[in-house]
């Protein structure tokens, strides 16, 4: 793996990137370049979640499935466009919500970061992806990696909040025995997508009871102004 893993990151995953499973990952990814294929996001950005947002300082993971596979799309934070890229479908309507929500107005641009560093872990489950095509690089030993920085939050002694929008974040959250402990809040519905927001996304208040449950554990709030 070509990535830096961040300080606060290393004791949870130097031991799952030295097992085979992590290098043939690593391996694999560095001979899909070699033939030429583009991959999302680019070299330097696919630890971007971890980066802005230490282990310490987590207070909130959201879940995504796998980077935009568009060109300028990803930038390492799941369900996040960098400033000037068009908003996503599912962004527009996690805006929608939050709106709705927390009455904050709707901004021009996706670019989540300044939620990343407010203790947000913007993680999405696979973290590459092929240019064009969506879901093509799942089960590739990402899993592995994303599986151990979930539950190292969910070990942590301060009480977090999960989000869990959709099956696939869920199922993983399934996986965690940590987040069976009852400390922590878990705060599922359906998908953003425009697919399934209908059928529960819309009205579920992720946001303001995130908030409450961070604000009666002694962890302040988040602002959810992108």
């Amino acid at each position: 793996m070509a990535e830096m893993v961040p300080d606060s990151w290393k004791p949870v995953l130097d031991p799952v990137l030295a097992t085979a499973e992590a290098r043939r990952l690593g391996g694999w990814l560095h001979a899909e370049e070699e033939a030429g294929k583009s991959i999302y996001p680019p070299r330097g950005c696919r630890l971007r979640a971890l980066e802005l947002t230490p282990l310490e300082a987590v207070r909130v993971v959201i879940l995504g499935q796998d980077p935009y596979h568009g060109p300028g799309q990803a930038m390492g934070l799941c369900f996040s466009v960098p400033q000037g890229e068009r908003v996503p479908p599912s962004l527009v309507n996690i805006y929608k919500e939050l709106e709705a929500d927390c009455d904050i107005s709707r901004p021009d641009h996706g670019d989540l970061t300044r939620w990343a560093r407010q203790g947000v872990l913007l993680l999405n489950n696979t973290l590459t992806v092929e240019a064009g095509n969506a879901g093509s690089h799942a089960g590739r030993g990402w899993d592995a990696i994303t599986d151990a920085c979930v539950a190292a939050v969910a070990e942590q002694a301060e009480p977090s909040v999960f989000i869990l929008w959709g099956s696939h974040a869920q199922a993983k959250a399934k996986r965690i025995a940590a987040l069976r402990n009852g400390r922590h809040c878990l705060i599922e519905s359906p998908h953003p997508s425009p697919l399934s927001a209908h059928r529960g996304f819309f009205g579920s208040r992720p946001f303001s009871r995130t908030n409450e449950f961070l604000a009666s554990n002694g962890r302040g709030t988040i602002d959810w102004t992108p």
